[in-house]
């Protein structure tokens, strides 16, 4: 089961967007312009929202039950308004998964008896004051975008003292990919129509100030098991209010869907597009088109930029349709199809130039394969996240400030080596010079917080052996020291993500000695590559 989960502020409309008719299409839907007027953007109060009276009996929601007497210490750090019991409003079922910061359950609406999915943040992993922001800013966003089409249903947020609760829509549908395998076979047109929705969220965001910054296959899922059911568009945590004239310089995204220009750290929503555009690009061939071993190998490729349209299957697909994927991954921002354009283009269209003729199978195939290794990988990273104490991640974010001994916030080598050595690190010098090098992608010789953090982390994560080795334990279930089909079965199911198909892609494409189980080395090998879904973590 999917789950439709992720969470403020507004800008003015670019005066050039083009507004998209809402003509009928019985096959997905259709694009519509925002529905909210424009709104100047958000600027917040210098006081604090505690400083605000409390609200009355008689303007709060019935089912919400509010601490009396009211006082500072009954207000939440995190979103500044008073604690509330969640038990009071919902009742939490069963558990639908795990991540680094939280757990998502299965709700029920006590007024309603209306199911919704409520993810619980533990207020102990919001280590900072830029956590805070952080989950605040996606909160904002949600409530921005709330009732566009084709975006997550955002319900609430509360807070006790133990947790941050964010209660949102529930997609039913599973992801998107998963749909697409699961049918067996699509068209060029059926691939149009997924794309409109898709390039619809882009559309949305940007024309009420938002940039996405992380868009991808795993963050679009189905609202229902209906065959027509729409496409949703969740996890707006990277999501930032577009700031008119700002150039933007965080390093965000997911390896594969990521812009030059973020590598380049000079960017602005244009970069949405892109990712749009490597999606597409996934559709119709079904491999992404920059590619490599590693995460830096990949960043190495989006750079050089050697866009293949030639070979297998791009004969087959319409000139239409690579018309505007070169449209949607031009290399100059400026150059760059806009949303709202892409929208209008002859492919994209309902009754466009896209095909009926069903997409070679070789392409299902390099999909599935695909997937197959992003699920196993990102089962594996739940596991491995779940592992880490609070006192890993915020000794991550310490681990910066300790170094940085001139504190003008970068890291040069001597610093990072000098640093470790005195943290009681182990890594080699060979091994230090590798994370200089993974780290510093604007090759700018030192390292900045940002890249830091996701060199730890992403260190942290995946090359500590004792947390590989745990994973490896997690579904190694009878420590046979190999991980059967019945085993990667049931891990699976818990996390409710993925069918036999999907076990047999896993198997098939991660036991490279072909004996119908996968060892140790196979598992760690497969942690290593960069063939799966390789997220830049942030925190």
């Amino acid at each position: 089961m999917g789950i439709c989960l992720s969470i403020f502020g507004f800008s003015k409309p670019r005066s050039h967007d083009i507004h998209i008719s809402a003509s009928s299409d019985e096959d997905c839907y259709q694009p519509k312009p925002p529905k909210r007027p424009a709104q100047d953007r958000y600027n917040p109060p210098p006081q604090s929202a505690a400083t605000k009276p409390a609200p009355t009996s008689k303007t709060s929601v019935k089912s919400q039950t509010t601490p009396t007497p009211f006082s500072a210490s009954n207000i939440g750090p995190v979103l500044r308004k008073p604690y509330v019991d969640i038990t009071k409003i919902y009742d939490l079922d069963k558990e639908l998964g795990r991540g680094q910061f939280g757990t998502t359950y299965l709700c029920t609406e006590k007024a309603t008896r209306r199911k919704y999915a409520c993810k619980s943040i533990s207020r102990g992993k919001l280590v900072t004051e830029s956590d805070i922001e952080y989950v605040r800013r996606e909160i904002l966003i949600l409530q921005h975008l709330a009732g566009q089409p084709n975006i997550v249903e955002f319900r609430g947020a509360y807070e006790d003292k133990e947790n941050l609760h964010v209660v949102m829509e529930l997609c039913s549908g599973g992801e998107l990919f998963d749909r697409i395998i699961a049918k067996g076979s699509y068209s060029e047109k059926e691939a149009a129509a997924i794309m409109r929705q898709i390039v619809n969220v882009v559309h949305v965001c940007h024309f009420m100030g938002v940039m996405h910054r992380d868009l991808k296959p795993e963050n679009f899922l189905l609202a229902s098991n209906d065959d027509k059911a729409p496409i949703i568009a969740t996890d707006f945590g990277g999501s930032v209010f577009i700031e008119e004239g700002k150039v933007y310089q965080d390093l965000v995204g997911s390896a594969y869907y990521i812009a030059p220009e973020v590598l380049k750290r000079s960017y602005g929503k244009e970069i949405d597009v892109w990712s749009a555009g490597i999606i597409l690009y996934i559709l119709l061939s079904g491999a992404p088109p920059f590619w490599a071993e590693t995460e830096k190998g990949i960043f190495e490729a989006v750079l050089e930029g050697n866009l293949d349209l030639e070979n297998p299957p791009w004969p087959d697909i319409s000139s239409s349709a690579k018309d505007l994927i070169r449209k949607m991954l031009t290399r100059d921002p400026k150059s760059r199809i806009t949303a709202s354009q892409a929208l209008q283009h002859p492919w994209m269209k309902v009754d466009g130039d896209a095909s009926d003729k069903p997409i070679d199978s070789a392409v299902l195939a390099r999909m599935k394969q695909f997937r197959a290794m992003n699920k196993l990988k990102k089962l594996a990273l739940k596991v491995i996240a779940e592992s880490l104490s609070e006192e890993e991640i915020k000794g991550l974010k310490q681990m910066f400030k300790n170094m940085d001994t001139d504190g003008n916030g970068t890291i040069t080598y001597d610093e990072l080596k000098t640093g470790l050595s005195r943290l009681g690190s182990k890594l080699t010098e060979v091994e230090i010079q590798q994370l200089m090098d993974a780290a510093d992608v604007d090759n700018s010789g030192t390292i900045d917080y940002v890249e830091f953090i996701t060199a730890t982390m992403h260190r942290h994560r995946l090359e500590k052996e004792e947390h590989l080795y745990k994973a490896f334990q997690y579904f190694d279930k009878d420590g046979s020291g190999f991980i059967t089909r019945d085993e990667l079965r049931q891990a699976m199911a818990q996390y409710g993500m993925g069918d036999e198909a999907t076990i047999d892609e896993v198997i098939e494409d991660v036991d490279t000695d072909k004996d119908g189980k996968i060892n140790y080395e196979e598992f760690a090998s497969m942690m290593r590559k960069g063939t799966q879904d390789s997220t830049i973590n942030l925190t």
